[in-house]
């Protein structure tokens, strides 16, 4: 009798927080070992079906860099990373495409689906959803910075409570295809979408300090004093740089979890302390 009266008071402890977010929107960018581990994979779609059920409207965007490393390497097609950026020749940005748009985004669709889910797969070429320009041709290829967010079929597909799953491809001029940072390209449309949160999910605990320990509240002041002093460094800053855009083109809230550990996303999003990094 105990354990289920504490199988009772847990489900009850999350009413709050079901009651708060019911309705409003979540952008949630999905990759690292929750996307290539099948026990995670199957947690994930469980945790997606359940906010799904409570209203919350959420938004996938997801990255494939393992999935894209594999097709290259059975391809023979050299690939190398600049400044944490996939460097992408015309070859490359071919097989980019074909494992986001096709093999993952379908498969992720499929899952949700599969567990219950309505949802959807897209890319952000669909409907002009993101537009790009090079970032630096020279340097990094069709590696693309996102000049505009189209809204308009994310907010249809939520209207009906479908959930869009987005694979980081933008349209250029002249129907050029540009590989987007899956971390940007999620913190551009959570904030177009002035979402709730913005949560990635990563192969990480979150923003760690010097000693590994973990830092659960950053805001723009503590983000620089930890760029100045070394404390992050790598692929973790244009992740916090990208953030604190969002935050400050009107989303609420950006968190960084450990997409490794089980049900990570209901142990941010309905408990008091949360498992991650919070960016306010």
């Amino acid at each position: 009798m105990k354990s289920h009266i504490k199988t009772a008071e847990i489900i009850l402890s999350a009413l709050p927080y079901i009651q708060k977010f019911r309705g409003q929107v979540f952008v949630i960018k999905y990759g690292g070992a929750a996307q290539t581990d099948e026990g995670l994979k199957s947690d994930f779609a469980r945790d997606i079906v359940l906010l799904q059920l409570v209203g919350i409207k959420v938004v996938i965007v997801h990255g494939g860099g393992k999935k894209i490393n594999s097709l290259l390497d059975k391809l023979n097609i050299e690939s190398h990373f600049e400044d944490g950026l996939r460097v992408t020749n015309k070859d490359t940005m071919e097989v980019v495409e074909m494992a986001l748009s096709g093999l993952i985004n379908k498969e992720i669709t499929s899952l949700l689906v599969a567990h219950g889910a309505r949802a959807v797969g897209i890319s952000g070429k669909d409907d002009g959803l993101l537009r790009a320009s090079a970032f630096n041709l020279e340097k990094y290829g069709f590696v693309g910075k996102i000049d505009e967010v189209n809204e308009a079929v994310i907010n249809a597909l939520l209207k009906e409570d479908i959930i869009p799953v987005i694979a980081p491809i933008a349209l250029g001029a002249n129907a050029t295809s540009y590989n987007i940072n899956a971390d940007l390209a999620a913190s551009a449309i959570a904030a177009k979408l002035k979402a709730s949160k913005a949560i990635f999910l990563s192969d990480i605990k979150g923003v760690l300090d010097k000693n590994g320990e973990l830092i659960s509240k950053l805001d723009e002041a503590k983000i620089a004093e930890l760029k100045n002093d070394g404390t992050i460094s790598g692929g973790m800053i244009p992740k916090l740089e990208a953030s604190l855009e969002c935050i400050k083109a009107g989303a609420k809230a950006v968190h960084i979890i450990d997409g490794r550990v089980a049900h990570s996303l209901l142990l941010e999003i309905f408990t008091d302390e949360g498992i991650g990094s919070v960016i306010r």
